[in-house]
């Protein structure tokens, strides 16, 4: 059974366009999770219009997530609540294989039967994308800003690792050992990429198989650093100390 969990606020725009690219590539028993921060749009109307029992739609109340003092300003925060949206989601998942996606990405006709095969067994599967701008014209590659490193020691130098969610698929014991995730992680798709190299193992393939959209909107960016690198360093100095402790009490 697959799980395809994705997190939406405000998503009208392209939201239906992303669900037929996944719908179309799921059998009857397999589902999509989604969890809403509260969208004040019609992303609820959307995905409801489709009349489809695969699509399972949990809200998640960003007004109750308290964001630490120690991660606060306005990028920062935005990135925790994204990361809490894809927690909530990623709780109610039940599937044996688990693939991250994004509200205004669309998928490649080929990605799931691209990847699955390397989920047989626990590992982390990685793909490239195309990067598109809003009218889906490709301006790049994802992996021209973000190049596939092996190992945990290696993504933890690189600035987000190399585990870019939007392209990530694990399966379940992999899900069950990175939840929950620890209050003061910014981003979830760090959290994941780093515990998989520490504790699984991960396959790259450097294949297109998503247009991974961006615009004004898009919350993450691949190019730029928005925190001082004192700020760097001490995170990356508590997810190395998060990884470890999360490693040795779950052994």
């Amino acid at each position: 059974m697959i799980s395809v969990c994705m997190a939406t606020y405000n998503g009208e725009k392209f939201i239906e366009e992303q669900v037929k690219s996944i719908l179309s590539q799921l059998g009857e028993n397999d589902e999509l999770i989604v969890s809403d921060d509260g969208s004040t749009d019609n992303t609820i109307k959307i995905l409801e219009s489709f009349n489809d029992k695969r699509i399972k739609i949990f809200h998640h109340d960003k007004k109750n997530v308290k964001i630490p003092f120690s991660l606060s300003s306005e990028i920062a925060d935005n990135f925790y609540l994204v990361a809490r949206n894809f927690e909530n989601a990623l709780i109610n998942a039940q599937g044996d294989y688990i693939f991250l996606s994004d509200q205004d990405d669309i998928w490649m006709p080929n990605k799931v039967e691209k990847i699955i095969p390397h989920l047989k067994k626990d590992t982390l599967v990685i793909s490239d994308a195309w990067i598109v701008n809003s009218k889906l014209e490709k301006t790049g590659k994802l992996s021209e800003f973000r190049v596939y490193k092996k190992g945990f020691l290696k993504n933890i130098y690189i600035k987000g690792g190399t585990a870019h969610g939007c392209v990530c698929a694990f399966t379940k014991k992999i899900k069950n050992f990175i939840l929950p995730i620890p209050k003061n992680v910014l981003t979830h798709d760090f959290w994941i990429g780093l515990l998989s190299e520490l504790k699984f193992c991960s396959v790259y393939i450097p294949e297109q198989l998503i247009l991974y959209r961006r615009h004004y909107s898009t919350i993450s960016h691949t190019e730029k650093s928005y925190h001082s690198l004192l700020y760097i360093l001490k995170y990356r100095a508590f997810m190395f100390y998060e990884c470890l402790k999360r490693y040795y009490s779950r052994k």
